[in-house]
């Protein structure tokens, strides 16, 4: 494992349990197994290595749903693909939602530069299917942008509000865990039963 891979590993633990502001560089220099320096030399500072940190998670996620926005599957497939995959990365990554919100107002620069990123997910192929399966009678008529809208926000809000849903509905880090698990499918098969013929 090279030194950015400890430095990553380690970040995303430290910022996993202490979130974006009660992280320090010296604990996940700890984590690392290397000096505070050495850390200093490959990210000059926290904001940095998050980004850093941000960006490689990312680019794990975009491939992944890339390739479920231009298969071969049926728009329901693909729903169902898009919510497992996506709710599965968050919960190995669950604090990126709160730092893209978080950043979204502190550093919208960053945020667009990755929204612009060529390796993006890109649903325009998703789009297209979707109109092609309206105009085939599958799927009732539905602005395609407000179908994904829909399928993203019930898949990110819960995490972007964690402590929120866990205060109101009164359940532990293990039961909103579940809850997310069961998500994975419940979320897919609500939105298909609303749009299918």
């Amino acid at each position: 494992m090279t030194t950015e891979e400890k430095i990553f590993n380690s970040a995303r633990i430290i910022f996993q349990k202490k979130g974006f502001a009660g992280a320090r560089m010296q604990e996940i220099a700890d984590e690392a197994g290397i000096n505070k320096a050495m850390l200093h030399y490959c990210f000059k500072n926290k904001q940095l290595l998050f980004e850093a940190v941000f960006m490689n998670a990312f680019g794990q996620l975009a491939p992944q749903i890339n390739d479920i926005f231009s298969s071969n599957d049926s728009v329901f497939d693909k729903i169902r693909k898009f919510t497992h995959s996506y709710i599965s990365f968050v919960i190995q990554n669950p604090y990126l939602p709160q730092f893209v919100i978080q950043e979204m107002n502190n550093n919208p620069a960053f945020v667009m530069s990755f929204l612009k990123n060529e390796n993006r997910p890109n649903p325009t192929l998703l789009v297209s299917q979707i109109e092609k399966e309206i105009a085939d009678g599958i799927i009732k008529p539905i602005n395609p942008k407000q179908l994904l809208m829909n399928i993203i926000s019930l898949t990110v809000f819960p995490f972007a509000a964690q402590m929120m849903v866990k205060g109101m509905l009164q359940i532990s880090d293990a039961a909103f865990n579940q809850m997310m698990e069961e998500r994975k499918t419940s979320i897919a098969e609500q939105i298909i039963n609303s749009i299918k013929r």
